[in-house]
């Protein structure tokens, strides 16, 4: 009689793929990212970087918002102190950012992304108008959405719109892009002193006045528990590492 033994070998394991940190996240991006190192003007490679950057976040299922300032363009602020009125300056300051959000969903769409921009100042020739409702059925269906036209009030920072859509669709965070690599004591372009932060509370960013946004952006953060990661934009990678909940920049949270 023979006696067969088998001999039953694990099957090679497959390493896991990380899994992002958010399901759903709002990028806030200024004007001024779109113009690169040209002032006053989109800069097309800037923008199809920014571009592959958002896509490569949306395709790892993460659900993507945008807000975009208009700096690049005109900012309502100058305006004024040139002596508009500042009524009408902020309006055309929404117009800008407009103009922004169609340029990066030009590129988003190059790519094969699927996106929608929803504008606060109704222009339904070129845009849907603000829906709620609409807004998140586009996220849930793995539309990116751009929103632009800032709140559609005048008076009101693209900040403050970047945290009020947000909470309105339920993100849970905003990585705000900006030109440093987080939050300084000072501006460290000119005070090489400037001390950088790695984690900090809302009321210490409203309280040593360190403009990672406004002071109304940073109470409805606060009042809603949202946390904001401010990191480099001038590495696109550095979106995906966010996403993907490693450390860098400056998280801003209770």
């Amino acid at each position: 009689m023979y006696f067969v033994t088998f001999v039953m070998t694990p099957a090679p394991s497959k390493r896991s793929k990380p899994k992002p940190a958010y399901k759903r996240v709002l990028l806030k991006l200024s004007g001024e990212a779109m113009a690169g190192d040209n002032e006053h003007r989109i800069d097309e490679k800037v923008v199809q970087s920014i571009a592959r950057a958002v896509y490569g976040v949306q395709k790892t299922g993460v659900e993507v918002a945008l807000v975009i300032g208009g700096g690049n363009i005109y900012r309502g602020a100058d305006g004024e102190r040139m002596g508009m009125d500042r009524v009408s300056s902020d309006y055309m300051g929404m117009l800008a950012t407009l103009i922004n959000a169609l340029a990066l969903q030009n590129a988003l769409e190059k790519l094969g992304a699927h996106t929608r921009v929803q504008s606060a100042i109704e222009m339904s020739k070129v845009a849907e108008p603000y829906i709620r409702r609409k807004a998140l059925r586009h996220l849930e269906k793995g539309r990116i959405v751009i929103f632009a036209g800032g709140t559609g009030n005048p008076y009101f920072t693209t900040d403050t719109a970047a945290a009020l859509r947000a909470i309105e669709i339920g993100a849970d965070v905003i990585l705000k892009a900006t030109n440093v690599d987080g939050i300084y004591s000072a501006d460290p372009k000119k005070d090489s002193t400037a001390k950088k932060f790695k984690n900090l509370t809302y009321i210490d960013a409203i309280n040593r006045h360190l403009k990672v946004m406004d002071t109304t952006a940073l109470s409805l953060c606060m009042d809603n528990k949202l946390p904001i990661v401010v990191f480099d934009m001038h590495h696109p990678e550095n979106i995906q590492k966010v996403i993907f909940g490693e450390s860098i920049g400056t998280t801003v949270r209770n």
